[in-house]
């Protein structure tokens, strides 16, 4: 009887902040970006070599594999980006632009900063080009509301969130009635599947990992691609080689040290998201390999094991853990929690 074929794996990718450090918090910003040029426009480190090996461990998995990105820019700089992600060699399968002129020539102003609606609706009408069981990653950042876009889509996908439900929680984060509309039509039609994984968020403006806690275990708040490598491998999407060269981006691009690294380990490990056997397991085959920092100091046991293992040079095969226990999210109280935490200050936004 011939093996079952593993489930395709899509990554999909915000590209602001996610991939690309896009600055545009200032009107010279936003003005900037168009004339910059691809070789100008800045990964965040360890990015590039994350998505890389993501692919190839898929491949070698014998999965199908795509990856996605979703961009807030408009569509006038897409060659632009288009070239970046050439000279990085980054294989993609689709990219996504926001069309701000539309929005501009039929007087939205508001729609031109509102993100919830304009994703939301992206990933569903994509989900409906995936093979109905492709199981999803999502990265995004904790720039806007990715981790409420992200948990969104993949209750509506699950079942846990109805389309009955989607209208008031979208009115309250502000979305075009339009959009609602579309949004709710397009979840109606996707067929249900506990399909997303994971929801990686990118620490880009540095919250506080607590804040994420009522978006549940599936969401992981990673300070650096180190961290999110970690968990990667723990989920079996990477290989220790990757995980290596994720470390070794990360020191090369933005300077981290083998100390450094080790710390961001223990970060995730001591949060919960990472099980202590596996960074255990990353600890051995990383400091052999010179990327962290020799470990001294342990007991008997320990310093036997690392004995034994030096001289074998086997990795700990580490099982993979069961899906997370996800919660049931308040969303129409989490939107409103949301929205008074990244509310311009001063502002006051009505409930």
């Amino acid at each position: 009887m011939p093996a079952a074929q593993p489930d395709p794996i899509v990554f999909r990718w915000d590209l602001d902040k996610t991939y690309l450090r896009s600055e545009f918090d200032s009107l010279r910003d936003l003005v900037k970006i168009p004339f910059e040029k691809p070789e100008e426009k800045i990964t965040v480190p360890g990015v590039v070599t994350l998505i890389r090996n993501l692919r190839r461990v898929a491949r070698e998995q014998g999965r199908e594999v795509r990856v996605f990105f979703i961009s807030a820019s408009p569509p006038q700089i897409a060659k632009a980006i288009k070239d970046k992600l050439a000279l990085d060699g980054t294989e993609y399968e689709g990219i996504t632009f926001k069309n701000q002129l539309q929005h501009i020539m039929r007087g939205r102003f508001r729609n031109l900063r509102e993100q919830v609606g304009y994703k939301l609706t992206v990933l569903l009408r994509q989900r409906g080009e995936f093979p109905p069981h492709a199981r999803e990653v999502l990265f995004g950042d904790d720039w806007e509301s990715d981790p409420l876009i992200y948990s969104m889509y993949a209750d509506l996908l699950a079942g846990r969130l109805t389309t009955a439900e989607l209208p008031a929680i979208l009115q309250r984060a502000g979305v075009d009635p339009e959009l609602i509309e579309e949004a709710q039509t397009l979840a109606a039609q996707i067929a249900p599947a506990d399909a997303v994984e994971r929801i990686y968020i990118n620490l880009e403006r540095r919250s506080p990992p607590r804040v994420f806690e009522p978006f549940g275990p599936r969401l992981i708040p990673a300070f650096d691609y180190f961290q999110s490598a970690a968990c990667l491998f723990q989920d079996q999407h990477l290989d220790i080689d990757g995980v290596a060269e994720v470390a070794q981006s990360l020191a090369a691009e933005a300077g981290l040290s083998a100390r450094h690294l080790a710390n961001s380990l223990a970060d995730i490990c001591r949060r919960g998201y990472l099980h202590p056997q596996v960074r255990e397991a990353l600890e051995f085959e990383l400091a052999r390999r010179r990327v962290l920092p020799p470990r001294r100091g342990r007991g008997l046991l320990p310093r036997l094991q690392w004995w034994v293992r030096a001289r074998t040079r086997r990795t700990v095969l580490v099982a993979r853990p069961l899906p997370p226990n996800q919660p049931a999210i308040d969303y129409l109280h989490l939107v409103q929690h949301w929205q008074q935490r990244h509310a311009p200050e001063g502002e006051h936004r009505p409930s």
